[in-house]
């Protein structure tokens, strides 16, 4: 295969520009701004992504056009490796680097990146491809394929697709269609069938009812939930809101993660309805309702976790097989959840820096790990020993039938999961599945125990990067003087607990506090945010604590 690398540099200058000095970083998500500065991002991201590929001896690398629960403004795009995990860390770096050079150094930069990588450009390279429902995404699809095929690699266009979704096709094409069929289609049937035959031919149990509200933060998620839900019915009835509005204003995971209140479309919604949302690229889930007395009550990531892991204990327990099974929280957890995970599941807990890359790779050192940030975003992973003493079971007649149908079950509900990345839809017919098991609504499931109040706060700064952090990011490195201050602070509320870190697309540093009370709690996270705003170089008006 003969690629003249001078048209690298030739289709940059006269189609792919880069037409402003800003810097962007890869980071956590990829890369996420306005979406009038990617043009030349998605040109150079569809050339590492061929490269990415050729490094991985011809694996299948997949490209997301979406930035999630960003509003409609903003665009962004990441790299996904053959395994459905985020890109190689080290590989952040590098589409960093290639995504800020100037136009003139683009074509030394990718045989750079070549030549270092040790890349043989014969190898074939396909790369896989889609995009979220963004009004600005066809474009930058297309400067994405654009740079696919100036380096000779194989495009497959999906369209609007969810992030897992793409992620899902790409673990597929990667394992010969062992783990799935890479297609819509496939995708529909493998989640669909798993979740029928966990549901049986009894709809409703207990205080269950197989009715649930949808936010599909008016992005992609409402689009597949609308051919998910005729395909679900009579198991589950599905009405999709928030369908076609502005992506992700005033509704979705993280409006109602980040706000604690209802939705757009939600406001009335009757005491005790089931309601779920995700965001924009349906990669984060969570639940919400409004109790008797009119409050909204939301089940975060956490709760998930939580809900998922004491249906799995159960059922392992069951089958009499000793599989290690661990949870993986960030500092975002609750302090109330970490609690219940230790001492009332008796499951060891792990923590780590906020991303899902984290918790992922984290998630592996486990036979069933279990990883949700507190935004909803997580999955479960079965490792491949687990997998086959879980099958060995299910066909072992030396074992009871009790043993051998919570085994069966167990298969069924790995097949339920999206273990290449937190998957919303997959997700809410996991929850679906172990709330109609338990016979539970939403405020039976809330009533595992009491969420500790907490509150995020932002704090503008000159520049993000003054705060470096360690332990997980529960600890503040620098700027000197903040850790001790947070310290001090913490030490004066019953059950206190707060950190900060800088965010990974703005200059903003996200400020965490809990605490036994809401009023100390709503103190500690304005204390906090205020002498951020201090040490850390804050910009704009200062923090200033609400009346209470």
């Amino acid at each position: 295969m003969s690629i003249n690398l001078k048209s690298v540099y030739a289709f940059a200058k006269e189609v792919h520009q880069k037409k402003s000095d800003k810097v962007i970083q890869y980071g956590t998500a990829g890369f996420r701004t306005s979406y009038e500065d990617l043009d030349h991002v998605m040109y150079r991201m569809g050339l590492l992504a061929v490269l990415r590929s050729r490094a991985k001896a011809g694996q299948i690398i997949g490209v997301m056009i979406t930035a999630s629960h960003n509003p409609e403004v903003d665009n962004g795009v990441k790299l996904v490796d053959p395994a459905g995990e985020m890109l190689e860390q080290s590989w952040e770096q590098i589409a960093t680097k290639l995504a800020n050079v100037p136009d003139n150094d683009l074509q030394s930069e990718v045989e750079t990146i070549i030549r270092e990588q040790n890349i043989d450009m014969t190898v074939k390279a396909p790369v896989y491809v889609g995009m979220d429902t963004r009004f600005h995404s066809p474009m930058l699809a297309k400067a994405v394929m654009n740079g696919i095929m100036t380096l000779r690699g194989t495009p497959t266009d999906f369209g609007i697709v969810t992030t897992p979704m793409l992620h899902y096709f790409v673990v597929c094409g990667n394992t010969s269609g062992a783990y799935g069929q890479p297609t819509e289609e496939g995708y529909y049937n493998k989640l669909i069938n798993s979740f029928k035959n966990l549901r049986g031919s009894v709809f409703e149990n207990g205080a269950y009812r197989k009715k649930v509200l949808f936010d599909g933060a008016n992005g992609v998620g409402a689009l597949k939930m609308l051919s998910f839900a005729r395909k679900l019915e009579p198991c589950l009835e599905v009405e999709v809101l928030n369908k076609n509005g502005k992506i992700n204003f005033n509704c979705g995971a993280d409006f109602v993660k980040v706000q604690q209140k209802f939705p757009l479309s939600f406001e009335d919604v009757n005491p005790n309805v089931r309601c779920v949302s995700v965001d924009g690229d349906a990669d984060r889930v969570v639940y919400f309702y409004k109790n008797d007395a009119g409050d909204f009550v939301l089940l975060d990531g956490d709760r998930i976790a939580t809900l998922l892991a004491s249906y799995l204990i159960d059922l392992i327990r069951k089958i009499g097989i000793n599989l290690k099974l661990g949870i993986v929280q960030t500092a975002y957890a609750n302090g109330a959840s970490t609690d219940y995970i230790v001492k009332e599941l008796k499951v060891p807990v792990a923590c780590v820096p906020t991303g899902v890359k984290h918790l992922h790779h984290k998630a592996l050192e486990y036979d069933i790990g279990c990883y949700f940030e507190a935004n909803g975003h997580g999955t479960i992973i079965f490792s491949t020993p687990a997998k086959t003493a879980i099958l060995n079971a299910s066909e072992d007649d030396s074992l009871s039938e009790e043993s051998r149908t919570a085994a069966k079950k167990l298969l069924s509900t790995i097949n339920l999961i999206n273990e290449t990345v937190g998957d919303a839809i997959s997700d809410m017919l996991l929850v679906e599945t172990v709330l109609h098991a338990s016979g539970w609504d939403l405020s039976e499931w809330h009533g595992q125990y009491e969420d500790l109040p907490n509150l995020q706060l932002k704090v503008k700064v000159q520049d993000r990067n003054v705060i470096t952090t360690t332990d997980a990011e529960r600890k503040c490195v620098t700027p000197a003087g903040l850790q001790a201050e947070i310290d001090t602070l913490v030490a004066q509320y019953p059950r206190g607990r707060a950190f900060v870190r800088p965010s990974g697309t703005e200059d903003v540093v996200r400020v965490y506090a809990e605490a036994a009370s809401r009023q100390d709690m709503i103190k500690l996270a304005y204390d906090v945010a205020k002498v951020t705003y201090k040490l850390a170089g804050g910009v704009g008006d200062e923090p200033q604590t609400p009346k209470l």
